[in-house]
């Protein structure tokens, strides 16, 4: 299956339209329109409704695996250009709000210390762009949070061969308004709230869907999505009374009109990962070795 094709395809699903699927790319629109009909022959079946365009149940059951090829592949050719890469003169880190780990600032010196050359940006991203641009090496080194049982490890996206090193673990804690009927309690179980105001926040909070996942029942529904990175600005809505979120503790120290309450049962954790290529003496390996050692 021509990964081209599927491209065309992603894009056609995403923007709702040919003419501007088309526009995303770079093609006419007769060319995305022949890419779609080339690639529905090679299926054996419609994968997309014209009038309104949306996929067909085949058409979105090619996108669960399309999503993933495509970034296989992308990732793939990332991998080939590493290798034959010249020594780094510049690294980029991408960060999910909440993996920040406290020794990254001095462990950070502690390399430009060796490497004062070395040009360093800091981005802010979501979970799965920031899984996204490692794999495709827009992002040297991936910092990136979530939930898990203890010393077990986050959940990924296959995203090819990047390393993964375990960083920090620490406790998640019910994020409540200080006037909430439970903000009392000193711990909570999870299974007990799937019927609780959520806050969809799912590049800053815990995601709700790993919620239905992890209690098997089909709660926890959001009575707002939150589509920030800015943990104050989430706490200021939890504040307001719009919904709950579930956080690391120390995410939740000091935020005005919020009372966290550790979370019991089940046992789970906010952990903290590094993801990167596993290229000898890369700054990003070094960095997530040094980080690793000072946790």
């Amino acid at each position: 299956m021509d990964p081209h094709l599927l491209r065309t395809f992603v894009a056609v699903v995403d923007q709702g339209s040919f003419s501007e699927a088309a526009r995303e790319l770079g093609y006419t629109q007769s060319a995305v329109s022949q890419h779609i009909a080339t690639l529905e022959r090679d299926v054996g079946a419609v994968l997309l409704h014209r009038r309104p365009v949306a996929p067909t149940g085949v058409g979105i059951r090619l996108l669960e695996h399309a999503r993933p090829l495509l970034l296989r592949w992308d990732a793939a050719r990332a991998d080939m250009a590493r290798m034959t890469a010249a020594p780094a003169t510049r690294m980029v880190i991408g960060v999910t709000p909440l993996a920040m780990t406290a020794p990254f600032g001095s462990t950070l010196t502690d390399l430009r210390l060796t490497r004062p050359h070395l040009a360093v940006t800091i981005r802010v991203l979501g979970r799965a762009a920031l899984l996204r641009d490692v794999a495709t090496a827009a992002v040297d080194l991936g910092l990136v949070d979530g939930m898990a049982a203890p010393t077990d490890p986050l959940h990924l996206p296959d995203a090819g061969p990047l390393t993964t090193t375990a960083l920090s673990e620490r406790p998640l804690a019910v994020a409540l308004p200080a006037s909430h009927p439970l903000a009392g309690r000193t711990g909570l179980s999870l299974t007990d709230l799937a019927d609780a105001r959520w806050i969809d926040a799912p590049d800053t909070a815990i995601p709700l869907a790993h919620l239905r996942a992890v209690s098997g029942t089909d709660g926890y529904r959001p009575a707002l999505c939150y589509e920030g990175s800015d943990v104050r600005g989430l706490t200021t809505l939890i504040a307001a009374d719009h919904g709950l979120a579930l956080l690391p503790q120390r995410a939740l120290d000091d935020q005005p009109g919020i009372h966290a309450v550790p979370l019991n049962t089940p046992r789970l954790v906010h952990r903290t990962e590094a993801l990167y290529q596993a290229l000898p003496d890369s700054p990003a390996a070094l960095l997530a070795s040094a980080l690793a050692a000072d946790a």
